[in-house]
């Protein structure tokens, strides 16, 4: 159960978003493109920029409602809408790795067991979807908050499974003691600390400044690397240059720009004029490629998503 002075408010609205809550601070939550993939063959970006197969792919977070920034754009209930506030110093009463692990597994199972008798899913990729191989270590919350997050890295690699850490950079420290994922995200949402503060609105006026630090540990993982950019309309489609610069000294493998969507609580707060529209996401994208040693590699117009990757670098 998720503990927080606003337990039950909280996990009634994050039930009510489609979450399956694990163990005291985790939870999984089955994406629309698992859904899409069942039943129409339909595909995430991630399968055609990486390979994941989205049937497979389960997400989970080991830090629901725990996040050090409280972001304009964000899905999740924040402290001003009900939620909680989290000052950074560690999540109440941690779960052990394999419980969490095993319990995400099976709240994972229960959801794609609903899929078992739909005509349009075939039982062959239904059976695939009851034993997921990719895990995204993002959606709602902060993963590096969990202090065991390598030895849930762990868990999920001895099952077989990748694991793709979704992170907003604010704790280099974490970053610094785990295992390598299969593939490391970190977040930029702005090109300098005053429009950072202005969208993320952190908890911790330090920040902005973890977060270059973080990005700067980048070129010391040898799996692949992503810079991912939420593109909000209005806000931060500006300033290719800087954006160019701080990409450059991280030196990711490759670069995301991936348009806002109007979803969750974030249309309490943002406007769906916000939403950029892919045509938008591809020119912006094209700029920041323009600025630095970045090429345009990819895109997938249903996500409003574009991808860039490193001049000279293979898929």
């Amino acid at each position: 159960m998720i503990q927080g002075s606003s337990l039950t408010d909280l996990s009634s609205v994050l039930r009510r978003q489609g979450y399956k809550l694990v163990g005291r601070h985790s939870g999984v939550k089955t994406c629309h493109w698992l859904r899409a993939s069942l039943t129409k063959g339909e595909a995430c970006y991630k399968e055609k920029f990486y390979g994941i197969r989205s049937h497979r792919c389960m997400q989970i977070s080991p830090a629901l409602s725990y996040c050090s920034n409280n972001c304009l754009y964000c899905w999740r209930v924040l402290p001003s809408e009900g939620g909680e506030w989290w000052e950074g110093v560690g999540l109440p009463d941690e779960d052990e790795p394999a419980e969490i692990a095993q319990g995400a597994i099976r709240a994972h199972q229960k959801c794609v067991n609903g899929f078992k008798g739909n005509p349009s899913v075939s039982h062959s990729m239904w059976r695939e979807a009851m034993d997921p191989r990719h895990v995204a270590i993002s959606l709602s919350g902060e993963p590096t908050s969990y202090s065991r997050l390598d030895g849930l890295i762990e868990e999920f690699g001895r099952r077989g499974m990748t694991t793709f850490l979704v992170t907003n950079g604010t704790n280099p420290e974490a970053l610094g003691r785990i295992r390598e994922p299969t593939q490391l995200y970190v977040s930029l949402s702005a090109p300098s600390e005053e429009l950072y503060g202005r969208i993320c609105r952190p908890s911790n006026p330090r920040n902005w400044e973890r977060l270059m630090e973080s990005l700067g540990m980048l070129r010391n993982f040898s799996c692949p690397t992503v810079v991912r950019i939420t593109a909000v309309k209005g806000l931060n489609m500006g300033d290719a240059p800087r954006y160019a610069r701080i990409i450059e000294k991280s030196s990711p493998t490759y670069v995301e720009v991936k348009a806002y969507m109007h979803v969750g609580y974030s249309t309490r707060r943002l406007s769906f004029e916000s939403m950029p529209g892919h045509r938008d996401v591809v020119g912006f994208a094209r700029e920041i490629a323009a600025e630095s040693g970045y090429a345009f590699g990819d895109e997938v117009p249903i996500s409003r998503v574009a991808l860039l990757r490193r001049e000279g670098k293979s898929k």
